[in-house]
């Protein structure tokens, strides 16, 4: 499957409650947990958390999500990906990744504990890493992705590397779906000037990921 970019917005505003495709799709086929990550520029980052207010998201970050997002990208990079050992970057939630507490213990409560027993059971996870060096090239070329904790802490990244070739992946789905790595861009409507490269990105991907998958 894919789609093409929605406004959840207008959505909204005609009284239906929507965050978007992959909450959707994941209610749709009764997948208990699905995971979004960006592919583009060189780079696959995935999201622990996605369409929040940045003031819920320390909430929404518990052991048990965490743990479940690994776990689906680790299968993912290994079944669609054809990645036999993943090596993923999992990034800090606070400035520092917490500087030992002192700025957030998220990092101490809740990442570093299940970074530590996933380990245990053979995950190549490294982490957590400060977000504001975790880009740096040399880190990122030994990965095969990098776990962000919110939206606007990886996709930036990769956008800036890859906007307009970019595309979204489901993780966690019983099929593959890809989207574009954009919105509807209402203002260029009916202006010719729409650039569809991300969607034919996203329809090679998919067929990639669909025959890898059968």
């Amino acid at each position: 499957m894919v789609t093409a970019p929605v406004h959840k917005g207008v959505i909204n505003d005609a009284g239906v409650p929507f965050t978007g495709h992959t909450e959707y799709l994941a209610e749709r086929s009764a997948t208990p947990h699905v995971v979004m990550m960006l592919v583009g520029g060189g780079l696959r980052v995935a999201l622990a958390t996605t369409h929040l207010a940045l003031a819920d998201v320390p909430r929404a970050i518990t052991r048990e999500s965490l743990e479940a997002s690994l776990r689906v990208i680790d299968r993912d990079l290994r079944g669609r990906f054809g990645i036999a050992k993943p090596r993923i970057l999992v990034a800090g939630l606070n400035p520092h990744s917490g500087e030992s507490g002192h700025l957030g213990r998220e990092e101490i409560e809740v990442i570093e504990p299940v970074l530590a027993a996933l380990r245990a059971e053979g995950m190549l996870l490294e982490g957590p890493l400060p977000a504001d060096t975790l880009f740096v090239p040399k880190r990122v070329r030994r990965a095969d992705c990098v776990l962000a904790m919110y939206h606007d802490q990886g996709l930036p990244m990769l956008k800036y590397a890859s906007f307009g070739e970019g595309v979204n992946v489901t993780l966690g789905l019983p099929f593959v779906r890809t989207s574009v790595d954009h919105g509807t861009a209402l203002d260029l409507a009916g202006s010719g000037r729409a650039d569809p490269g991300s969607l034919l990105q996203a329809l090679r991907l998919a067929q990639e990921l669909a025959r890898r998958h059968g």
